[in-house]
């Protein structure tokens, strides 16, 4: 018994190394995560873990009852012959981590192939497979992980399971009681032991890299934090060179450089003697990202800088891209190629996004200061500085806390940007994507009145194709943010409601805040009127805009009651009548 126990526990080092490469595996993420799986990804676990359950038959060692010799599991067995093994932690991990589908799925797959290699346990040892993925699946919580000792009581169980039914259904009785004996204890704690150690494993090494994924964003957010009021200045000698000494003070490389299209703009680290600011592009690598557009990691010795003697070893070139061309490049150097890991390229290419983004930003306040329609193009391209610096520190205070949670907001972040600096070059858009730039604003705001604002959409989705000008309801969001709801403790509501109306849409953006004074509400939106918090620049564009595009009838009609809220409504005409 002792000697199949040893034999048994050994097979646990394929159950380690297989725990290993399914955590690089997508679709095994998103079952330890208990994130729903797409119909593929389910029947690809189903396959997967059916097929685990094969091998651990095949690893296992086939009993003779009437010899009790152990040898090798062969493609048939002899009527005297069972099988020692550990198919049944593929079964129970399938059922513990998708529920009883996947567990079923896995079990009919490893529980028909054991039929098929016959013995007298052939049909018991099928069925109890697949009792056993039921069984697991009864265990299946969503969005609770299991802890080990409760993990080893289950594949404990679904092994003792196994050994009744063997009892149960085998014959002749009396090997039967002998297979039991020689193999019960020894199965029953090595896949107890197994399946706790495959899914602990699993859990610790997901977990450490969602934990190296937290750290680079929040690492990534910091930089972005700091870098903002630089390069929205745009970039030149100046702003290039306090980025590259954020950049090298929080990721500590041999060097950071930041070139234009021809010289470098700034380095900071080794062999600054000579890769001098406003000096032209010295390496090879450089021109040829330029050129290309795309990020490049450079090996040991393959600089191709023309300065005798350079030490720059390795390093990751990414572009920096404004409207879809390369202005210039972000460098980064390393001593070795060694030390570039998969982690550091993609960190270097997020900061390079996010520096794309700021680089946009920066020419879109440059448009704004230069537009003659002034106004308008204001409320298109502005970008307000403390939303942002708001929404950085709220998604770095989730990251730890709630990194799902982080992850949406940052999603929603960056749409929200991509919008408002896409948007300065289009007319119009569809109402679909105006919703969606009000949503990514929304989702952020709901972050900051945490169970103190409801938002209702009232959305008729036949009007989604309608278009509409950018920028034209998130403005007017924000306006019943900012001026209606502020100070209410609870129960908020903003309701965005788009309808039917024959020929036209009626769009209207209500909340129940403080409402509006009468002597002020006669002059909003048909002149620029100072508050403490505000210009009324905003409704006065969006008001101007939509009569210069659809005509006076278009203009924005406001309702308001003392301490009962306000309503904003517009309408404006359909593509096709009728439609």
């Amino acid at each position: 018994m002792l000697d199949l126990l040893a034999i048994m526990l050994e097979r646990v080092g394929m159950i380690v190394a297989v725990a290993f490469i399914l955590t690089r595996f997508q679709f095994f993420k998103k079952l330890v995560q208990h994130d729903k799986l797409e119909k593929k990804q389910a029947l690809t676990a189903i396959l997967f873990f059916g097929l685990f359950g094969i091998v651990g038959t095949y690893f296992g060692v086939a009993l003779s009852t009437n010899t009790l010799h152990f040898n090798s599991v062969a493609a048939a067995l002899t009527t005297d012959e069972a099988i020692a093994n550990s198919r049944v932690i593929g079964v129970v991990v399938a059922g513990l981590l998708g529920g009883y589908r996947l567990g079923l799925g896995a079990g009919l797959i490893a529980g028909i192939h054991r039929m098929t290699l016959g013995g007298f346990t052939a049909f018991s040892c099928g069925i109890s497979t697949i009792v056993a993925g039921l069984l697991a699946g009864a265990f299946y919580r969503k969005g609770k992980t299991l802890k080990p000792l409760t993990v080893f009581g289950i594949g404990a169980l679904a092994e003792t399971m196994q050994m009744s039914v063997i009892l149960m259904i085998s014959k002749p009785f009396e090997q039967a009681m002998t297979l039991v004996e020689v193999i019960g204890i020894p199965m029953i704690l090595a896949n107890g032991v197994g399946t706790a150690l495959f899914l602990l494993i699993v859990h610790n090494v997901i977990s450490e890299q969602e934990k190296v994924t937290a750290l680079q964003a929040q690492k990534t957010l910091r930089i972005a934090n700091q870098t903002l009021g630089h390069l929205r200045k745009g970039m030149n000698a100046e702003t290039a060179q306090a980025v590259c000494d954020i950049l090298y003070k929080e990721l500590k490389p041999s060097a950071v450089a930041m070139t234009n299209r021809t010289d470098i703009l700034a380095h900071v680290g080794i062999a600054s003697d000579h890769h001098q600011v406003n000096s032209p592009i010295r390496t090879h690598e450089t021109k040829a990202v330029i050129h290309y557009g795309e990020l490049v990691v450079v090996n040991d010795g393959t600089i191709h800088c023309d300065f005798p003697g350079c030490r720059l070893g390795a390093a990751v070139i990414a572009p920096l891209i404004r409207r879809g061309e390369t202005v210039g490049t972000l460098k980064l150097y390393y001593p070795s190629e060694k030390v570039i890991t998969d982690v550091s390229i993609e960190l270097i290419s997020g900061l390079s996004l996010l520096l794309n983004t700021q680089l946009e930003i920066a020419e879109t306040d440059h448009a704004y200061q230069l537009a003659k329609e002034a106004e308008i193009k204001a409320l298109q391209a502005q970008i307000n500085p403390h939303f942002l610096f708001n929404s950085m520190n709220i998604i770095v205070s989730l990251i730890r806390t709630n990194p799902n949670q982080a992850r949406k907001l940052l999603t929603s972040l960056s749409y929200f940007l991509r919008q408002n600096v896409t948007g300065t070059t289009a007319s119009k858009i569809s109402l679909e994507q105006e919703l969606s730039h009000v949503k990514a604003y929304m989702e952020i705001i709901e972050a900051r009145f945490v169970d103190r604002l409801t938002i209702v959409y009232d959305v008729d989705d036949h009007l989604l194709a309608e278009q509409i000008p950018p920028f034209t309801l998130q403005p007017i969001v924000e306006n019943a943010i900012h001026h209606g709801i502020k100070d209410m403790e609870k129960d908020s509501v903003i309701t965005l409601r788009v309808h039917n109306c024959e020929s036209e849409i009626e769009i209207t953006v209500e909340d129940n805040g403080e409402g509006i004074v009468p002597e002020r509400l006669a002059l909003l939106g048909t002149m620029q009127v100072a508050s403490e918090i505000g210009t009324g620049v905003g409704l006065f564009n969006i008001n101007r805009r939509l009569r210069m595009t659809f005509g006076d009838q278009a203009a924005l009609a406001i309702r308001s009651e003392r301490n009962k809220g306000t309503a904003i409504s517009f309408r404006i005409p359909k593509l096709e009548v009728g439609v």
